[in-house]
């Protein structure tokens, strides 16, 4: 699974002209699911991006998570996470995974986020034609890939 973070002022997904969910300060994650990945991947994105240091504290200083700021979370599907652009100029799609395994896989991770945040978190929908609208704080732009551990 491969996941970009961004830390939000505010954030909102609009599906067919009407806002589907919004959130205040917090992080908008966009998640891309492909074919090796699981259960153990959700698992272990969920811990890194609830406990991501990128907040700040009281001096300033990037040092608070999102559970420790009571932040809240909009998650997003976006498969073209897994584009493939070696080849030619347009992307393949053929590592993310098919719908039947992402959406699985994407439910798990809202209701892993829900849990650890102890609330409910913003969503788009599966498939959807959607528009994100967001109001990057810092900036501050994070990518992890499950597959890749540093």
């Amino acid at each position: 699974m491969r996941v970009v973070i961004q830390r939000v002022s505010e954030a909102s997904v609009t599906i067919g002209g009407s806002i589907k969910s919004q959130i205040a300060q917090g992080l908008l994650i966009f998640v891309g699911v492909e074919d090796a990945d699981d259960l153990e991947d959700c698992t272990w994105l969920v811990q890194k991006i609830t406990n991501l240091r990128i907040f700040p504290d009281e001096q300033g200083v990037m040092n608070k998570s999102v559970l420790e700021t009571g932040g809240e979370i909009l998650l997003i599907s976006q498969f073209t996470l897994h584009a493939a652009t070696k080849k030619g100029n347009r992307p393949s799609y053929i590592r993310a995974a098919r719908p039947e395994k992402a959406i699985t896989l994407y439910e798990n991770m809202i209701a892993q986020l829900s849990a650890a945040l102890g609330k409910p978190i913003g969503t788009g929908e599966f498939g959807a034609d959607m528009q994100v609208r967001l109001l990057n704080d810092g900036p501050v732009t994070i990518t992890i890939d499950s597959k890749n551990k540093e």
